[in-house]
């Protein structure tokens, strides 16, 4: 008889502890691992927010499967060129709609140089021949991401319209990101019409650019490509040489920002960091670049590993 009570007490012990009989689940136990690593990188971002003078929020969104952190991400700040990316987003859309048929500015529309379009923030604008030199919108919008040209972007955005750009942003369910005035409007920003933008918004504009859900295939990867065109931007400064970023960067007195898609092979991420109120600029950058290299950390050892976390890449 002694074998079969042994029997019964292991099956009333499998009954009350059921856990014990099963191995746990593969996809929790990865889930488990990662949250420790996204703790921790949370954990190093803040850390670094608050080693840093300016005013400062941080979102990070993970592409592949929508965990976000935020820190102040839902601040609203002055976005100085980061809108560009608003911009050229608008003008792909354009280009996009003319070529099915509708209307809109077309990346292969004309401008020639013109003396009365040239504001501050413009070397190569400036130095274009008036009356002369004919650029194309795509050109234009070349000079505008890889060299946050402001003339460029001027006439960029009168050629798309601002409130098209606007109601566009509006669509996408922002509601502080808005377009207000032109390149070096010192006095519309006086008067308050300043471009905004949270760090929230961009990222997640940034995200739904990246998921297809604005422009087709062949727009969305050529959009990416002309945001990845090489400058001098803060989220790459502390990053491998080799890794594809695309960007936009902001600058202004006392205000640094960049924000865009970091395409880590097999786990891409979309960053955005602002500051305001920065006493010291530069310190203001390297802080943007450490966050860029602590989110990197995460999504660099996640998306080379197998779900137990061994290196498969």
């Amino acid at each position: 008889m002694a074998p079969l009570k042994t029997s019964v007490a292991l099956v009333a012990a499998l009954t009350l502890f059921p856990c014990a009989s099963r191995a746990q689940d593969p996809a929790s136990s990865a889930r488990a691992k990662q949250d420790v690593l996204w703790s921790r990188m949370q954990d190093s971002v803040r850390k670094i927010v608050q080693q840093t003078d300016a005013v400062m929020g941080v979102a990070i969104l993970d592409l592949t499967d929508d965990r976000s952190f935020l820190q102040d991400a839902d601040v609203v700040y002055p976005t100085a060129s980061t809108i560009k990316i608003a911009v050229l987003a608008e003008l792909y859309r354009q280009n996009e709609h003319a070529a099915g048929g509708g209307s809109g500015a077309r990346f292969a529309d004309l401008y020639t140089a013109d003396a009365k379009d040239v504001v501050g923030g413009s070397d190569i604008m400036g130095g274009l021949t008036p009356g002369v030199t004919r650029v194309t919108n795509r050109d234009l919008a070349t000079m505008m991401i890889a060299v946050s040209d402001n003339s460029a972007t001027n006439v960029l955005i009168d050629r798309v319209g601002m409130e098209n750009v606007n109601a566009w942003l509006a669509q996408l369910g922002l509601k502080e990101t808005r377009l207000r005035r032109h390149m070096m409007d010192v006095r519309a920003a006086q008067q308050g019409h300043e471009n905004t933008a949270t760090p929230h918004e961009l990222a997640t504009l940034l995200a739904a650019l990246f998921r297809g859900q604005v422009l087709d295939k062949a727009n969305t990867d050529d959009f990416f490509k002309m945001l990845g065109t090489h400058k001098d931007s803060f989220i790459p400064r502390l990053l491998p040489a080799d890794l594809t970023i695309a960007s936009k960067p902001g600058e202004l007195d006392a205000v640094r920002n960049d924000a865009g898609i970091v395409f880590v092979p097999g786990r891409p991420f979309a960053i955005a960091v602002m500051t305001t109120f920065g006493p010291d600029e530069r310190a203001s950058e390297l802080a943007i670049a450490r966050i860029a290299r602590a989110a990197y950390g995460y999504f660099e050892r996640v998306g080379k590993s197998s779900q137990l976390g061994r290196v498969v890449r």
